[in-house]
């Protein structure tokens, strides 16, 4: 997909899918709950200290970017990532599954050296 039509803010970059990359069973998933939620456009996905094994992602909808993000777009969602995140993410798959067991949001982090077997968390 081309670059957003809409003006960034300042500090803001737009990256593409070497840094994460959506399949299309998570774009349509994203799609869908951004239409039901309406928390905002935008998928932030930021990695934090906990978890496990050490690292967790956190994923949660915002309006807009901020300074220092990094805007991705994948399977026709717009994914932002903060520039410290972007460190640990880097390459990373994000896929969706609808079973009803281990179903939800994956990664699949090629940064990670270990998970745990939710899935949630992971260490490098």
């Amino acid at each position: 997909m081309s670059a957003p039509t809409l003006a960034l803010p300042e500090g803001v970059r737009v990256g593409d899918e070497r840094l994460i990359q959506l399949t299309p069973a998570a774009g349509e998933k994203l799609r869908d709950l951004i239409a039901r939620d309406q928390q905002g456009e935008f998928l932030r996905v930021a990695i934090t200290g906990g978890g496990c094994n050490g690292l967790s992602y956190k994923m949660r909808f915002t309006p807009e970017p901020k300074r220092g993000d990094i805007l991705v777009i994948s399977a026709g969602a717009q994914v932002l990532v903060d520039s410290k995140s972007a460190l640990y993410v880097k390459g990373t798959t994000m896929d969706y599954s609808s079973n009803m067991i281990g179903g939800g949001f994956k990664y699949n982090n090629p940064n990670a050296k270990g998970s745990c077997s939710c899935g949630e968390s992971f260490n490098l």
